[in-house]
């Protein structure tokens, strides 16, 4: 999948602006602060209806203005155009319009433009609690797997009504229609996070010892109570436990994914850079997955890549991701010399763009594919 035309209105610190992208790797250079993270989030915004950063769809109009608007023209391997379109307003909430017909749920576009991010933020999978590492996993699981989705949407408003009802010690035979309810939809969910887990962990470790130049053996593996026995049995001998607790105290929402190198703990035994080397071969690897599965490379969106990494993986990483099996990459940085020379090393295909004060300046156009060139072929 590759975009070709990102037009953004009140999105963040960006006035009003429209990009022609390029095929290959698109750079955005400039100072921190300056809005190139933005840039990278609302590409994001158009594949999964919300901000990589966690932020509410208010906390990404621009100060002082009522609504933002986000679209893109995108061109399929199949050679099928789509635009999407991102609007949200303070007075009617927001909307979402594939080829101007609008969705009616949020949900039914997830998948439809598969990307892939690698940020600072994925720290937050190493360092915080396993409600990180499970909403990485819905989210990477949603893309592939609509029922999952659906499955996860209803897990949860049944966990949440079975937790109020746990407060007022309601008849036995009452809690015994929800835990029905909740031993289906988390079967579903168990299953689907054991396949995918699975799947990724011969890339994770493929994907690493490129990184690191095989100086490291890591690990994923996927901890669930359901692993050892059915859901129903555990909801039946944990009941008297919640009664007491007043909340749902087993289940898939305690679910976790351990991150190992070495065969120790990533968070304690790992240096930033393995850290770091880690997560980029757990979303390569996330890659990879969605690819076979879709049939469309993902966009591959790289914030601020130099972060923990010395130039050396970097180029490496670079290196990586040239080859067919990737398609168009975002990479952001403060320093465009820097970056510069490393792809012109890597002799990639490369636009370069400077981001300043929520200004975007096209500085180069792609060495060996100029952008009117791609309109025309895309046409």
């Amino acid at each position: 999948m590759r975009l070709r035309k990102l037009t953004l209105v009140n999105f963040k610190n960006i006035a009003s602006e429209q990009l022609t992208l390029c095929n290959g790797i698109n750079c955005m250079v400039g100072d921190n602060g300056a809005g190139k993270t933005n840039l990278m989030d609302a590409v994001y915004y158009l594949s999964m209806c919300k901000s990589s950063l966690q932020m509410t769809d208010g906390q990404s109009i621009r100060h002082g203005e009522d609504f933002f608007m986000v679209e893109g023209q995108y061109l399929s391997e199949s050679r099928k155009t789509e635009t999407v379109t991102c609007a949200y307003s303070r007075k009617t909430g927001k909307v979402l319009k594939r080829n101007g017909k609008e969705y009616e749920r949020l949900s039914d576009h997830v998948g439809l433009i598969p990307a892939v991010i690698v940020s600072p933020a994925d720290s937050a999978l190493i360092s915080d609690t396993a409600e990180e590492r499970r909403r990485y996993l819905n989210a990477f699981i949603s893309q592939l797997d609509r029922p999952y989705l659906n499955a996860v949407m209803r897990y949860n408003a049944v966990l949440a009504e079975r937790n109020r009802l746990l407060k007022i010690h309601p008849d036995p035979s009452i809690l015994e229609i929800y835990d029905m309810q909740l031993s289906e939809h988390g079967t579903r969910i168990h299953a689907a996070r054991t396949e995918f887990t699975n799947r990724l962990k011969p890339l994770v470790a493929e994907y690493y010892r490129t990184l690191s130049g095989d100086r490291e053996e890591v690990e994923l593996l996927y901890k669930s109570e359901l692993n050892e026995r059915p859901f129903a049995e555990i909801l039946q001998e944990s009941r008297p436990k919640d009664l007491i607790c007043e909340f749902t105290t087993a289940g898939i929402h305690r679910d976790d994914l351990t991150l190992r190198i070495g065969g120790y703990p990533l968070r304690k035994y790992g240096s930033q850079g393995q850290q770091k080397s880690f997560l980029i071969a757990l979303k390569l690897a996330q890659y990879a997955v969605v690819a076979k599965e879709t049939g469309e490379r993902p966009i591959l969106l790289l914030d601020d890549l130099f972060d923990k990494l010395d130039s050396s993986r970097v180029e490496q990483l670079l290196r990586l991701v040239r080859g067919d099996a990737f398609g168009q990459i975002f990479i952001t940085d403060c320093n465009a010399t820097r970056l510069r020379s490393i792809l012109d090393r890597t002799g990639d295909d490369y636009a370069l763009f400077s981001v300043g004060e929520g200004a975007v300046t096209t500085l180069s156009e792609p060495r060996e594919t100029t952008l009117s060139d791609l309109n025309t072929e895309a046409q």
